[in-house]
């Protein structure tokens, strides 16, 4: 993942004002192993910033985002980010839904698309959801089995 100075770097080198705040922000995601929500980083600098809105840690995560320092995932309970991979190359995500742990995809899977003339590709994300080994060892054998009750 990307460090707090190629997070800073990043966002500087593409015109945004570096605060206190941003810097804490690069910290925090460079710093930690997971995703975090957007409360869960609004909880964090709300310890160091206080009367700063919900509003304006969410707008940083997406500038952010959009800068290409963090990275957002659509889990069943929510949006979360973390910080980009440091990997340079595209690639996608297996992520274990349990603790979070992420394995890259060397392949991308949008070669195989099927994408009709009259459509323009301009974003695509791939991501697989599962368990790792560890925390599939942990589960009900129907769970980690990968079929629950029929469903497939």
């Amino acid at each position: 993942m990307l460090s707090t100075e190629q997070i800073i770097t990043t966002m500087s080198s593409q015109g945004l004002r570096i605060t206190d705040q941003r810097k804490t922000l690069a910290r925090l995601f460079a710093e930690s192993p997971g995703y975090l929500t957007p409360k869960d980083v609004y909880e964090y600098m709300g310890k160091t910033y206080s009367g700063l809105s919900f509003d304006t840690v969410y707008r940083n995560l997406r500038v952010m985002q959009e800068l290409g320092v963090l990275e957002q995932v659509i889990f069943e309970d929510g949006v979360k980010f973390r910080a980009h991979c440091s990997e340079d190359h595209h690639h996608h995500h297996m992520i274990c839904l349990k603790c979070q742990k992420t394995y890259p995809i060397v392949f991308c899977p949008m070669q195989l698309a099927d994408a009709p003339e009259q459509f323009q590709v301009v974003d695509h994300k791939f991501e697989v959801f599962g368990y790792c080994k560890d925390c599939a060892e942990h589960m009900p054998a129907k769970v980690s089995s990968g079929h629950q009750h029929g469903k497939h």
